[in-house]
């Protein structure tokens, strides 16, 4: 059974964006589209005795947010199968729940509940930060939404925690026929008495180890690796400018409830200018 790409709709702006994303990413990998909304007041309505023909309001909105983005999906690839669920769940609680039978999870910046200053919404950090699929929160300009870079950009961590990032990416640069350009960051320690070169060279190093057997894998996955010197959070953004999608992995601690993002995932997922996929490892 192939397991869907869901996306979590709202109504927002920031969900029907990620709906135009998911909609060309799935076609791209050939892979059904679940939408789902979760309401919590679906939860509470339903012990509620009808006292009339009308359904609750919440109900109604619910549906209509469903209907609309299902409709926006057939509109963009009518050829991509999309199916709709409304969940009496709280919205985290939801998509982590979908994200155990899903290839991914996609969901928006910002959802409709988000004021307006925040540079992500609080849905899409908390999924992204404890999911064990990979998790999407579709941001950016307009270039990096659309696509038209030709490239996407792979945050470089050592084979441990970054393995299932790697893989992610050489998949996507696959199913896009782009070009991967994948940067390990290095920095040397200002009480270090080793020459800075060393630093480099055992960047590369990780570098090497990290991406032998993917290349060989998907040989025709055109591979462009560096090494940059200073904080990876701040190389990473500048070069999300250049980017359709940025890639990151992220380790998992067993038996840890809370979120699981270090700085530089955390500073991608409110400032890159395009889209962001978290990946998912056990440490």
């Amino acid at each position: 059974m192939t397991l869907p790409l869901v996306v979590g709709v709202d109504g927002s702006d920031g969900s029907l964006q990620a709906v135009d994303w998911a909609v060309a990413e799935a076609a791209r990998h050939d892979v059904p589209l679940r939408l789902v909304y979760a309401s919590l007041w679906e939860r509470y309505e339903s012990g509620i005795p009808g006292t009339g023909p009308e359904r609750p309001s919440e109900r109604v909105r619910a549906e209509h947010i469903v209907a609309s983005a299902a409709q926006r999906a057939a509109q963009r690839d009518p050829d991509v199968k999309v199916t709709t669920d409304i969940v009496p769940e709280d919205a985290v609680d939801a998509l982590l729940h979908e994200g155990n039978n899903a290839c991914a999870v996609v969901t928006g910046s910002r959802g409709r509940s988000e004021l307006k200053g925040l540079l992500l919404g609080s849905v899409g950090l908390a999924v992204a930060g404890r999911a064990h699929c990979p998790v999407v929160v579709v941001r950016g300009d307009k270039a990096g939404l659309s696509g038209t870079h030709e490239r996407i950009l792979l945050g470089a961590g050592g084979p441990a925690s970054g393995g299932a990032a790697a893989r992610f990416a050489f998949r996507e640069a696959a199913a896009r026929g782009c070009a991967l350009d994948v940067v390990c960051a290095w920095r040397r320690p200002l009480t270090a008495e080793d020459p800075a070169r060393e630093y480099e060279q055992q960047a590369s190093a990780r570098l090497d180890a990290l991406l032998g057997e993917l290349m060989a894998e998907y040989p025709g996955v055109r591979v462009r690796s560096a090494t940059a010197e200073g904080p990876a959070h701040r190389i990473l953004v500048n070069r999300s400018a250049a980017a359709d999608l940025v890639i990151l992995g992220s380790g998992r601690r067993h038996g840890h409830g809370g979120l699981q993002l270090g700085r530089v995932v955390h500073t991608l997922l409110h400032q890159a200018d395009c889209p962001v996929a978290v990946v998912p490892q056990s440490v």
